[in-house]
């Protein structure tokens, strides 16, 4: 028996699947960094597994998580998306997908890609933290404070602290598997080999 993050229901399938196989991962595809931006701020006020639950949802709703089409929805296509059961009906939170796809797009043109922005905020390596019990999980970092900051900045919206700081635990730029659970080494190792940095926090 695999022992695992201690934050994680292991009563549901599907959240197992995406401990097991996606969180933590190091991200440096822009189009999945965006599907993960939408999806994290779309969490915000929520619980992660609601989202989760709606992925496939998001995916048709926003045109597979392509950002240059997102860009793009009209104020027509937005009220439409208030419609669709797929997703959570919050007219702010479907505006701000768009603006925040405009957004992407900029800072893409400015540093050649998202990802490079982003990155740019670890110095280009994981940081992996020492947790142990779920009481020791923080909601907000430094990286995730200036992070937000500079989002903020930039015309982002539902990119606070909290919400950036699980943006960056699920594109696998932080590390916050617990060290009991399988999958901390596992893509330590995995990632290394392709030649992946990583920093070990003194937390």
């Amino acid at each position: 028996m695999c022992k695992r993050c201690p934050w994680l229901d292991e009563t549901k399938s599907d959240y197992v699947e995406y401990h097991d196989n996606e969180w933590g991962v190091p991200v440096f595809d822009d189009k999945t960094l965006f599907e993960f931006l939408v999806l994290e701020s779309a969490q915000a006020g929520l619980s992660w597994y609601t989202i989760l639950k709606r992925r496939e949802g998001y995916q048709r709703a926003f045109a597979d998580f392509d950002v240059e089409k997102v860009a793009q929805f009209s104020p027509q296509e937005e009220e439409q998306l208030m419609q669709d059961t797929g997703i959570i009906r919050n007219r702010l939170k479907i505006k701000s997908t768009v603006t925040n796809a405009q957004r992407f797009i900029q800072i893409q043109q400015e540093f050649g890609s998202f990802s490079q922005y982003l990155w740019s905020y670890v110095e280009h390596a994981v940081i992996v933290n020492n947790w142990q019990c779920l009481e020791d999980y923080p909601a907000t970092s430094p990286v995730s404070d200036a992070l937000s900051k500079d989002l903020k900045k930039r015309g982002f919206k539902f990119v606070g602290s909290t919400i950036i700081y699980a943006y960056l635990q699920a594109a696998g730029l932080i590390n916050d598997h617990s060290q009991q659970c399988y999958r901390r080494q596992q893509i330590i190792d995995s990632y290394s080999s392709l030649g992946v940095k990583y920093v070990m926090s003194n937390q």
